[in-house]
């Protein structure tokens, strides 16, 4: 119940102090990276059960002469990158947040079709609401690899507190400042997830 109630306190609080640097990023993002500007997405909250995430739109859609979407890295526009770098994209989630999709704290939420794709140990990072910060994000974020990641968030499944939570969100603002750990390595994202290699041996994974 605190950690709800902290939730919906923060988030409220953000959403009204920020209101008028969102309109003015919705407005930079309409002209720079065109409509929608929002990037709305099927992730797997706590218990798995699907919610649809919003987030500033980064990348453009732009597509092959087959129709395929280009690489993300070929899809980033500098403005996008601006907006990861600082993690501003991020402002639109405090709305899922006060919704009850997310919380402040937790694991990223993944997006929907991964589930399947985790070993019964990994699943447990769906005990916890899924977070727009994290201990995984504070500790590595994208460059670490998907299994190091799944690591820190069960770690954190079973050692959840509100102290814990704060500490996070000192950490988090230390990180954000810093610029650190935005994308993996040699990739402009983050790679995608296709299952750990005893999932693949057992034909779990797609």
């Amino acid at each position: 119940m605190l950690k709800r109630l902290f939730d919906i306190l923060f988030s409220a609080t953000v959403l009204f102090f920020a209101a008028v640097p969102i309109f003015a990023l919705w407005l930079l993002a309409r002209w720079r990276l065109g409509s929608p500007v929002f990037f709305r997405q099927e992730r797997a909250g706590k218990g798995a059960r699907p919610f649809t995430i919003v987030k500033f739109r980064t990348m453009t859609d732009r597509r092959d002469d087959a129709g395929n979407l280009l690489p993300d890295a070929e899809r980033l526009t500098r403005f996008g990158n601006f907006l990861r770098r600082t993690s501003l994209d991020e402002l639109p989630e405090f709305w899922n947040v006060l919704r009850g999709d997310m919380s402040i704290v937790g694991p990223r939420p993944l997006p929907v079709r991964y589930t399947e794709r985790l070993t019964p140990e990994q699943a447990r990072r769906f005990s916890t609401p899924q977070g727009i910060t994290g201990w995984t994000a504070v500790n590595g974020r994208n460059a670490l690899s998907w299994e190091e990641k799944f690591r820190l968030d069960t770690w954190y499944a079973d050692n959840r507190s509100f102290c814990l939570d704060m500490k996070i969100l000192a950490l988090t603002v230390l990180k954000v400042l810093r610029r650190e750990n935005i994308s993996a390595r040699g990739e402009a994202t983050a790679p995608e997830f296709n299952g750990t290699q005893k999932n693949k041996e057992n034909g779990s994974a797609e």
